[in-house]
């Protein structure tokens, strides 16, 4: 399984989290999913609220499954459809106490759904976020309420590390082999003011 290169030690879950491209067309164990599921719904959101919300299909289920690559993007559809489940994102903007703004909402969706990554990658799974969704269609495709935004879909399963077979495969390890890169601390941690590196990073 490929490590990220961090410049400090980190979880052993985050520097083995992967964004693959590659699936093995293989389901994935329920007691899995239900896990990662658990995982997430231990996040922390403000006030509680916890405004995220999920659907999932499972390739198992070929008709569920396709409905749900089918409101993926193009570009998306071809890869995802080797996933041993995918799932759909969605999020309550408002708080349900008192249907005021919950600014947060999206932040706390996104919280939610590391939790479930990080999770995955300890089972040896990986998921890979996206995008790259129609959302109009998925809100009409699952009737989804006028008060809830869907947002993203992930794709998780046991990621493929055959050597590639075909031009898609060759295409796609190609952008998963590529170097793994990320900012340097000092240009995103700052102190007293803007832009100003804080001490303690490098």
């Amino acid at each position: 399984m490929p490590t990220n290169p961090t410049d400090h030690p980190v979880l052993e879950v985050i520097s083995q989290r992967w964004s693959p491209y590659r699936f093995v067309p293989k389901e994935v164990e329920e007691e899995k999913l239900v896990q990662c599921f658990e995982a997430a719904r231990w996040a922390a959101s403000s006030f509680n609220e916890q405004p995220w919300f999920w659907i999932v299909a499972r390739r198992q289920d070929s008709e569920k499954f396709e409905k749900m690559v089918g409101c993926l993007m193009e570009a998306n559809q071809g890869w995802a459809r080797n996933a041993g489940a995918l799932i759909l994102t969605a999020m309550r903007p408002t708080f349900s106490r008192n249907n005021k703004p919950n600014r947060v909402a999206l932040h706390d969706l996104g919280q939610a759904a590391a939790h479930f990554a990080l999770q995955a990658t300890q089972l040896g799974l990986q998921v890979h976020q996206m995008a790259g969704v129609n959302l109009s269609q998925v809100r009409q495709e699952y009737g989804i309420p006028d008060d809830i935004e869907p947002q993203t879909a992930i794709a998780v399963g046991y990621r493929d590390s055959s050597k590639p077979d075909g031009e898609l495969a060759e295409k796609l390890d190609e952008r998963e082999s590529g170097p793994r890169q990320r900012k340097k601390l000092s240009e995103q941690v700052f102190s007293e003011k803007w832009g100003n590196q804080a001490e303690f990073v490098s």
